[in-house]
């Protein structure tokens, strides 16, 4: 542990963005896991539904740098040619 009070406010910093971080990724994995849900149903309207709502939390998480605004974009373009597959 730092004993200069910077660093130990940088650590400080740094558990709050840890706690932060990890809530939001968990908060992608539940709406990408609740679009795959509506695939395996093969229930094309509530798939689009729920990556409406996919789609913003991805955004959402790119834009204050939580994932890389490219994995975000990737995911959702998988997922939106997974659900024009099922509704094909």
């Amino acid at each position: 542990m730092a004993n200069h009070t910077s660093a130990l406010k940088r650590y400080r910093q740094s558990l709050k963005r840890q706690a932060r971080n990890k809530a939001v990724k968990t908060r992608i994995k539940n709406s990408v896991k609740a679009v795959r849900q509506a695939l395996a149903e093969k229930d094309s309207a509530k798939a689009t539904t729920a990556l409406a709502a996919a789609s913003s939390v991805l955004d959402k998480a790119a834009s204050n740098k939580v994932i890389h605004w490219k994995k975000a974009g990737r995911c959702i373009a998988r997922l939106q040619a997974a659900i024009n597959k099922v509704a094909a």
